[in-house]
């Protein structure tokens, strides 16, 4: 379709867009020019101020050209790292080297000293993309899956490492870099052709917008497991490398090692870490203390797998797994350490991989003859294993066909292999070059062949509903929320807001951090006049700081167990569950709330026993609390003394809605609430439209109200269906909101829950009509306010 107004700059993005290849060539070769005069420069100084100035130089070439043809690649429907691999080729032996080989060994030398320097950085961007890879594995999406993604990445896993196994066996001896290590390079091999990169995988399932399909997600669930089999398998391998002679000793360590350590990771180690970045996000007050926590996870479990004899990237990865599973600030977290991996460690690493590689060797007819014979048998290996893992799961042909086109992708993941095995000495240089190029052929045939095998795929019934329930959850309020801070007392209303927070946070095992206030009220009373007899009888019987405490953590734990976490799936759904921890404070301030809210939480619940202002409004201590929190807030007021029994189970709730943003997240949080009581939900549909005057507006008019009214109706219906929540609507007529509200409540309802939005000033305001609510209803209410 084309847009009218639009040719002046459809014209000139496509100018832009035709001059971008010349951009690049002169970019690069102004940038060769003068790290070509540098190198000469410092090659002539022989010191080490002119190796740190060759060291930059590298670094902002391989930079400039792995940006540039990333770039270049992804314009054209590539991966970006095939773009940066092949910019290193550009900058190797294979091209660079070939036209101007002098300025190529300046610019790169082979000097033990020089090139150690960038080769750090390169196999510290190993660490790094395995971390980041980690991070990127969704083990939630494997155990969905199922059936089909463990049989897809056994096949898929065994034939094709047989088929690299064989022909590690049937190699000259004149490629091996240690003929009577053989079975070391053939096992190796056999690993290599069996990987498939998720990267890749996911990349072009998500452009496909089969990410959420049944079988993209088997796709990238076997991409999941197989990488993780690799992996395994690659760090016995390289502990067999590292032991030089292979005996039952050295097989038995490496495997023992490696299953004691992923039996304690995924155990006690999923805890600590989980606990350690919390801890640290919680109580450092520098930087991006996050971060740096990570990073010494990382080192601490890649040291580990060495010790225990199987190779760093094995820690490496499983570390990633472990922090991408924290469910503290994790999208945050994911997104300060991507940029420093895809903008820094990516490009360096990739090119320098590139330019390792030298495809000129493939001029000699026995490796052309090789390179050709190792990408068919991985291409067939790899497709024929992922074939026949559909078909024994029970997928049909059409979606096995679709498997077999999507595993065979080796791209970053192969690359990272050769790399590795490279440097151990595993692969020499011919057999490390014959690896890239595979990698690169198949990785780039690869996208093209799993849009055709998709775009033969249709949607199917089930499959609709639960894309459905999905694209409800991505739009969510509720599902959205990682990190809940409850602040709450003794009081009934703050045993009310701890069931609300356990069954938001048991519907998708959201963190929970209680601030225990039950001190400060305490403080606060004993400061009264000896007159007040009411709150003289409250110390003599109210509960301790730490029972109270202890008693909303009960109150939060239950909730939530009684509560089932929120799937697309309903037959996934599972008893929620909690991480709860309670911090106790002296006294009620802003700053009390507010230093806590800067440790990242997404809701404030608000439960105390002065929540009401005798002369109408909030209580001051209320504001206090509200105001260092610049989130969304749930605030609850039950009209019931600290010393009454509080309402077990709100049975009918009451949510009025207006089609408003604000309105919606008060529903969702009425129907989590509803879903956890097995509770009746009424929408009662009011605006200030049906205020005054609404008899004498023109028909077209009432007709777009209408038409506005059943809109949002039929939305909170399917939301309601979603939580599976008993629904009705009602609508007043030419009723002011508050009076609505108030004469609908008098009908039975235990709870109100309304949608607010927070006014200026010092004291709490949401506005007249939740004013009114607040001050008149003899129901419980819950502000929902954003």
């Amino acid at each position: 379709m084309t847009a009218v107004g639009h040719g002046p700059v459809r014209e000139a993005s496509q100018a832009r867009a035709s001059r971008y290849p010349i951009g690049i060539l002169l970019a690069v070769a102004a940038f060769l020019t003068a790290t070509t005069a540098t190198a000469a420069m410092a090659a002539d100084g022989a010191s080490s101020a002119g190796s740190e100035t060759l060291f930059v130089a590298e670094l902002g070439l391989l930079l400039l050209v792995g940006r540039l043809m990333g770039e270049a690649a992804q314009r054209i429907g590539q991966p970006a790292v095939m773009g940066q691999l092949i910019g290193g080729l550009l900058l190797g032996p294979s091209v660079f080297g070939l036209i101007w080989p002098d300025a190529q060994h300046a610019l790169f030398p082979s000097s033990g000293a020089q090139k150690s320097m960038i080769d750090a950085i390169s196999q510290l961007g190993i660490l790094m993309l395995l971390l980041l890879t980690g991070m990127e594995t969704d083990l939630q999406l494997v155990r969905r899956v199922g059936r089909a993604a463990v049989t897809v990445a056994a096949t898929g896993v065994a034939l094709p490492f047989l088929c690299g196994f064989a022909l590690g066996e049937w190699l000259p001896a004149g490629l091996l870099p240690k003929p009577d290590a053989r079975l070391v390079t053939a096992i190796f091999l056999g690993t290599a052709l069996s990987i498939s990169s998720v990267k890749i995988v996911a990349m072009v399932v998500r452009e496909m917008n089969f990410m959420r399909r049944d079988l993209g997600q088997i796709i990238v669930a076997s991409a999941i497991l197989e990488d993780t089999i690799g992996w395994v398998i690659i760090a016995v391998a390289f502990g067999l490398a590292a032991a030089g002679t292979i005996d039952l000793w050295s097989l038995g360590r490496a495997v023992i090692g490696t299953g004691l350590f992923m039996v304690v990771s995924f155990t006690v180690g999923r805890r600590i870490v989980f606990r350690l970045i919390r801890w640290t996000n919680d109580n450092f007050k520098s930087e991006f203390p996050v971060i740096t926590v990570i990073l010494i996870v990382m080192a601490a479990m890649a040291l580990t797998t060495q010790l225990i004899g199987v190779n760093t990237v094995l820690g490496a990865f499983v570390a990633g797994i472990l922090i991408g599973e924290s469910p503290i600030l994790t999208r945050h977290i994911e997104e300060q350490l991507r940029g420093l991996i895809v903008a820094l460690f990516m490009p360096v690493f990739f090119a320098l991989s590139g330019l390792h590689a030298d495809i000129t060797v493939l001029r000699n007819p026995d490796l052309a003859l090789l390179a050709f014979g190792l990408i068919a048998i991985a291409s067939i290996g790899k497709f024929s294993g992922a074939f026949i893992g559909g078909k024994l799961g029970g997928l049909s042909r059409a979606e096995s066909l679709a498997l077999g086109c999507g595993m065979n992708a080796r791209g970053s993941t192969e690359v990272i292999v050769a790399s590795i095995g490279l440097s151990m000495g595993v692969l020499n240089q011919n057999l490390f070059t014959l690896i890239v190029t595979m990698a690169v052929v198949t990785t780039t045939a690869m996208p093209p062949m799993l849009r055709w095998a998709l775009k033969r795929l249709p949607l199917r019934k089930k499959e609709r509903l639960r894309l459905e329930r999905e694209e409800l959850d991505a739009k969510s309020f509720v599902a959205n929320l990682e990190r809940l801070l409850l602040a709450s007392d003794g009081s009934a209303n703050g045993k009310f807001a701890a069931q609300l927070a356990g069954a938001i946070a048991g519907s998708g095992s959201k963190p929970t951090t209680i601030l225990d206030l039950t001190n400060g009220q305490r403080e606060k009373k004993a400061a009264k006049p000896k007159s007040d007899r009411a709150s003289e009888r409250f110390e003599e019987k109210g509960p301790s700081a730490k029972s109270a405490g202890e008693d909303s953590e009960w109150e939060v734990r239950t909730a939530a167990e009684g509560s089932t976490t929120l799937e697309a799936h309903r037959d996934e759904e599972r008893p929620g569950t909690v991480d709860v921890i309670t911090r106790q404070q002296e006294l009620i301030s802003s700053e009390t709330v507010a230093g806590e809210a800067r440790k990242g939480y997404d809701l404030l619940v608000v439960g105390i026993a002065k929540t009401r202002n005798p002369k109408g409004g909030f209580s001051k201590d209320v504001s206090l609390i509200t105001k260092g929190f610049e989130g969304p807030i749930a605030l609850v007021e039950t009209h019931q003394s600290n010393l009454d029994r509080p309402v077990e189970r709100y049975g009918r709730i009451l949510i009025p809605v207006n089609g408003t943003e604000v309105s919606r997240r008060a529903v969702e949080v009425g129907l989590t609430l509803a879903r956890s009581n097995d509770a009746q939900v009424t929408a009662l549909y009011v605006t200030n439209a049906n205020a005054n005057g609404g008899n004498r507006k023109s028909a077209p008019r009432r007709r777009a109200i209408r038409r506005t009214e059943q809109a949002v109706l039929k939305d909170i219906g399917e939301l309601a269906d979603r939580y599976d929540v008993n629904f009705r609507s009602t609508t007043p007529a030419n009723m002011a909101p508050d009076e609505a509200i108030l004469r609908e409540a008098k009908r039975g309802y235990d709870l109100i829950v309304l949608g607010v939005s927070r006014r200026p000033g010092d004291t709490l305001f949401f506005g007249n009509t939740a004013a009114a609510v607040l001050d008149r209803s003899e129901t419980a209410n819950l502000f929902v306010a954003s």
